[in-house]
């Protein structure tokens, strides 16, 4: 029996009053389908439990649209390769694991549904990024943020059932709420913003690495990334358009740096799905690779091997300037991050490598701070 057009009207008012602003979209709605009950993912390692988020919500266990129904057989699953050494679990939908030498791998970890972002997914996001930032005990030998998925997917986007059941009205006031109170006394965002624009905010480089799904609220995440590394078939899209909405988790930030005006809007107005290839051709991501988290580990390993100053200070540099400042500004920009950089131990034990004096760096990274 074929639906009604009523019916399909009904679920297309359903869907749009789910997705409340400030969110990322997965890729379809499953009318007349009722998704299974969504399951926690039990920790397999040791791990040692953060404090429960400070913002008003607990995490929601409701299951998800399931946005993105391609066959398996031609995706990439990731699977670690490396040995992990210590895992935090926030609310169970995120995994912090060390993988060594200050390395953070921040795991996604909804596998059964895409990574999908239902509002403990967005309260774990926002409250690890936070935390990454700047609580000291758990950065202060951070190195390098990688962010990646679980199971088949980096992010399918929204979980729009989830959000509804989690109370449409107090979903809707949380994700706008502006500051979302993890941004500190200066923050900026809401909290659909702030999983994404905070990775900005971390005061060492963050490499997202993508495979399978990267849809709408997903895709955002990984461009609040430095570097986005992918498999060549994986499948991103802007997919707002297709909801009669647009992208509002910071992407008019950040696709300003990364591709032409007119290729944006291309992307954004028509919803098109892209594969990792031609995501690379246009920028959206930084190299397309077979194997994305060894490329992350192997480029971790360089990035370990310079000062954690210059490091941050580079980053700070860019984000400061690139596309918004004046040409007086990003120059003295540049004379002020270096001022502070000059006769630093860092900065000796730096140019000591190249002599062949093997320095150790102390791990501060507070040149970008006033």
């Amino acid at each position: 029996m074929i639906p009604s057009s009523r019916y399909y009207f009904r679920q297309a008012l359903f869907a749009s009053h789910a997705r409340v602003i400030g969110t990322g979209l997965s890729l379809r709605l499953e009318s007349g389908r009722l998704p299974s009950q969504c399951l926690s993912v039990a920790p397999t390692h040791h791990h040692l439990s953060l404090p429960t988020c400070r913002a008003r919500h607990q995490p929601f266990h409701h299951s998800s649209f399931d946005n993105a129904q391609a066959s398996s057989s031609s995706q990439t699953t990731y699977e670690p390769k490396h040995p992990t050494h210590v895992k935090i679990n926030i609310n169970d939908h995120i995994k912090m694991i060390s993988r060594g030498q200050g390395i953070i791998n921040v795991v996604l970890s909804r596998p059964n549904k895409l990574n999908s972002l239902d509002m403990g997914m967005f309260e774990a996001i926002a409250e690890a990024a936070s935390r990454l930032r700047s609580d000291r005990e758990l950065n202060k030998d951070l190195r390098v943020v990688i962010i990646s998925g679980e199971g088949r997917a980096f992010c399918s986007g929204l979980d729009a059932k989830g959000v509804a059941l989690s109370g449409p009205k107090s979903s809707l006031n949380r994700l706008l709420q502006r500051p979302s109170g993890y941004g500190g006394e200066k923050g900026l965002g809401n909290l659909a913003q702030d999983v994404s624009y905070l990775w900005r905010k971390v005061p060492v480089p963050v490499i997202a690495v993508l495979h399978g799904y990267c849809f709408g609220g997903g895709l955002q995440i990984a461009l609040g990334a430095d570097l986005r590394f992918a498999t060549p078939d994986c499948k991103l899209s802007i997919m707002e358009s297709r909801w009669g909405l647009i992208p509002d988790m910071s992407v008019s930030i950040f696709l300003r740096e990364l591709m032409r005006m007119d290729v944006a809007k291309e992307l954004t107005m028509t919803g098109r799905i892209i594969s990792g290839s031609e995501a690379e051709s246009l920028g959206l991501v930084t190299r397309c690779v077979d194997d994305p988290m060894e490329e992350a580990i192997k480029v971790a390993g360089e990035i370990i091997a310079r000062s954690p100053d210059s490091v941050a200070a580079s980053k700070e540099l860019f984000q400061s300037t690139w596309m918004v400042a004046d040409d007086a500004t990003c120059l003295e920009t540049e004379t002020t991050l270096q001022l502070k950089l000059i006769g630093t131990w860092n900065q000796a034990a730096a140019a000591g490598r190249q002599f062949g004096v093997n320095l150790p760096y102390w791990n501060n990274k507070d040149v970008t701070k006033d």
